[in-house]
């Protein structure tokens, strides 16, 4: 009898484990195909099982001076997923802007972020949201975060940022303009834009976009860009002068000629070579002028933006000064000096992302 008790209960034990094993566990399985990852479009239009991404900045109407979009990673549900990304912005229920499906995030970050490529109104509120994107699927979209688009630019200690969006600048106009869907169109040879830092740049770069402006222009010595000291000397003589020059249609050495001058309170006038070039009136040019502490500047002029292919480029000492004009005035064009109005702004040219600082070059809309 013993015997038998013992049977049955051993019997009873094993039938118990069995069922107990039969039971699913609570942590599912790693997928074994995208049917796992990918399924049948949810209530929100959805078809990646990821989660929603979370909005960083910018958020609860904040205002930056350029537009970052920042958003917490999505993670997959079932598996570890290399994900794309979507952004849009919104001006009330109306998509302004569409990223379509862009990189995501790098190599152990936390988060995703991306800079659209699109003028916004100034000073304007918009909202902007993200999602995940993997083998044409897409995930949920996040949270709506509002935020005001920049006021336009900005001049704060020896920094000027200026997108010249909008038919707004935070420099002085003087001289004939136009305002175009573009940028700011210089129409004279008076025409310039002007710009005092409140802190002298003494180390830096002053930078800008400009298209339209060429050999076939009315013009001599003319003048891209240029920064002295004060705004009531001679530019030609200024004590601080520095001109980015592009020679005009009337210069007898060569239109289209580029050459720069600098001049770092010694009297001393330290010139770029001179190298003639054809310019595309429908192109955009990027061009630029760099300086350190007592040793050198360069200029140079780019195709297309700041990391497009170099047309010109050429460095020159300081003769061991610093350049340092005080008060330190910039301008888009140069005003006119003693030599007269084909010597100063050469027009035609439309200017926008406008940069002088310390450094590194911002990120503006379209570059």
């Amino acid at each position: 009898m013993y015997q038998n008790r013992f049977v049955l209960c051993s019997a009873a034990a094993v039938l118990a484990l069995a069922v107990a094993c039969s039971k699913s566990s609570p942590n599912p399985a790693s997928p074994t195909s995208t049917q796992d990852i990918i399924g049948a479009a949810a209530a929100d239009g959805s078809t990646l099982k990821v989660t929603a991404p979370s909005p960083v900045s910018p958020v609860n109407g904040s205002q930056p001076d350029a537009v970052v979009l920042v958003a917490g990673k999505s993670s997959g549900k079932f598996a570890d997923l290399a994900l794309s990304y979507q952004f849009q912005i919104r001006s009330g229920s109306t998509v302004v802007y569409d990223s379509g499906v862009v990189g995501g995030a790098g190599s152990g970050a936390n988060n995703v972020q991306f800079t659209p490529s699109v003028g916004l109104v100034p000073d304007t509120a918009y909202t902007w949201r993200a999602r995940a994107a993997y083998q044409n699927a897409v995930g949920p979209w996040s949270a709506d975060a509002s935020f005001k688009s920049p006021v336009g630019g900005y001049i704060r200690g020896n920094e000027l940022y200026d997108p010249l969006f909008g038919g707004r600048t935070v420099g002085v106009i003087s001289g004939p303009t136009q305002w175009t869907s573009e940028g700011l169109k210089l129409l004279g040879h008076d025409s310039i834009v002007i710009y005092q830092l409140p802190t002298t740049l003494t180390a830096g770069e002053f930078g800008l976009m400009v298209k339209g402006a060429d050999e076939g222009s009315e013009g001599d010595k003319s003048k891209i860009f240029s920064m002295q000291q004060g705004a009531d000397s001679d530019i030609t003589t200024n004590s601080y002068r520095f001109t980015g020059e592009l020679r005009g249609a009337n210069y007898g050495g060569g239109p289209g000629s580029i050459s720069c001058r600098m001049i770092a309170g010694d009297a001393v006038s330290r010139d770029c070579d001179r190298v003639q070039k054809n310019f595309d009136s429908t192109r955009w040019y990027f061009w630029r002028v760099a300086w350190n502490v007592g040793g050198a500047f360069t200029m140079e002029v780019r195709f297309d933006g700041p990391n497009g292919a170099i047309l010109y480029s050429n460095t020159k000492g300081l003769g061991g000064r610093t350049y340092r004009p005080t008060p330190h005035f910039l301008y888009l064009g140069a005003p006119v000096g003693r030599a007269g109005p084909m010597d100063a702004t050469l027009p035609g040219g439309t200017y926008k992302n406008v940069y002088a600082g310390p450094g590194p070059r911002p990120a503006f809309p379209g570059e």
